[in-house]
């Protein structure tokens, strides 16, 4: 199999709007959850959120193209538009060579809302013509791939919460076996909405904390359900020798990757977690067991159930050794950014392994006895990393995990 590297990376979050301001932001232990400011959600269960704050669509399209795209799909365009200036890939590769694996969870929900109230309040012929390619999941894929003029496969990959991380697994796989020189890949999620902001807090999924501190409290006892979180995350993947060949710059080798499915439950984790700990498991052995620590970007979102059922992931794939796993929830932070998050945690893990320095879990005061591993409380901690993983885990039970290594020079 060809190998798989990161060449470009780009981002937009609720705590910074590309890759350097929300390294710094994670870094410092900041988080980006407050009153949500999209809609009066005075009367909902839920009123805290980490929305993505000054950004502006306009430094990376036209004011007309904006228009036509719900905010998934700036989120995503920006963050693609990132990737590939990092990268600086673009001329460089062969348009039938290079492809998109690019997904949402919720697609172009935001679009979804106004238009159904357009209809409501003045009928059907006020409901935008672009309202259906505005709204579908695939748009975000098909309007990167004619950004950038990518010929290849153009992928829409939904898998619930692990939608950024399963694009991003696939990608590598095409380019491992052939199908593609190079990709875009990730995940973007724009879902602070009304219909969102409801349906997430009557099946208490998400936390009714109206303290923006102690709302995300992943791992911790007091933990209640997630904050909502939105952005987006891309990376350019690409064949190793032809990234080495142009002189491009290498973040880190795709090692890993390992992906299961509990066909357990509509929404809750399998609580015996065979499956997620398979997919860690698979991942881990795939990346060849490199020297160094392991850190553990979790999925950790901050529900009771998925918590302690991670926990138990780590400990079936690690055994003995699992007290040694340094893990963090970077959701104590960013939020939950649904389809996003396994692309922007991706990243995430990545630039923890370069710059040997563990983000924290905030806000982890009170640990739990079901949550009894090392989750980086609080602060930063600086570890040389030798593997960085990240664990994904959605609605359906889907479960991925991938594995990211140094390539040294």
């Amino acid at each position: 199999m060809r190998r798989v590297v990161v060449t470009g990376m780009g981002a937009v979050t609720p705590v910074g709007n590309d890759v350097g301001s929300m390294w710094r932001s994670l870094s410092a232990g900041e988080h980006g959850i407050g009153p949500i400011t999209r809609f009066d959600a005075s009367g909902y269960k839920a009123s805290l959120a980490a929305e993505v704050k000054d950004f502006d669509p306009l430094r990376y399209m036209e004011r007309s193209e904006s228009r036509r795209m719900d905010l998934y799909s700036r989120y995503a365009i920006a963050s693609a538009a990132q990737a590939t200036e990092d990268s600086g890939i673009l001329g460089k590769i062969e348009p039938e060579r290079f492809s998109v694996y690019f997904g949402s969870g919720t697609g172009g929900i935001v679009t979804f809302s106004e238009e159904h109230r357009k209809l409501l309040e003045a009928g059907p012929r006020r409901v935008s013509p672009l309202f259906v390619p505005m709204m579908i999941s695939n748009i975000a894929a098909g309007n990167i791939a004619i950004r950038y003029g990518a010929r290849g496969q153009c992928l829409c990959v939904v898998t619930a919460c692990a939608t950024g991380a399963s694009a991003i697994g696939e990608a590598c796989r095409a380019i491992r076996h052939g199908y593609a020189d190079a990709a875009i890949a990730g995940g973007s999620e724009a879902a602070v909405t009304e219909m969102c902001v409801a349906g997430f807090g009557n099946m208490t999924a998400m936390s009714s904390s109206r303290d923006p501190d102690a709302a995300s409290l992943p791992f911790d006892r007091r933990r209640a359900g997630f904050i909502l979180g939105e952005g987006a995350g891309a990376l350019i993947l690409e064949e190793y020798g032809r990234a080495r060949a142009r002189g491009a710059k290498i973040y880190a080798e795709v090692a890993g990757y390992g992906v299961t499915c509990d066909a357990h439950h509509m929404t809750a984790p399998d609580p015996d977690a065979r499956s997620a700990s398979r997919a860690v498991t698979d991942a881990f052995n795939e990346a060849g067991r490199p020297e160094g620590a392991i850190y553990i970007n979790a999925h950790g979102t901050g529900t009771p159930l998925n918590d302690a059922a991670e926990t138990l992931a780590v400990k079936l794939a690690f055994g003995d050794g699992a007290s040694r796993v340094a893990i963090s929830s970077t959701k104590s932070m960013t939020g939950h950014m649904l389809g996003a998050a396994g692309s922007v945690e991706a990243i995430i893990a990545i630039l923890a392994m370069n710059n040997g320095l563990l983000p924290p879990t905030v806000g982890l005061c009170e640990p739990d006895g079901e949550c009894d591993l090392d989750y980086v409380p609080l602060t930063a901690r600086r570890a040389d990393v030798g593997l960085s993983m990240s664990l994904s885990m959605g609605f359906g039970g889907h479960n991925v995990c991938l594995a990211f290594s140094k390539v040294e020079p």
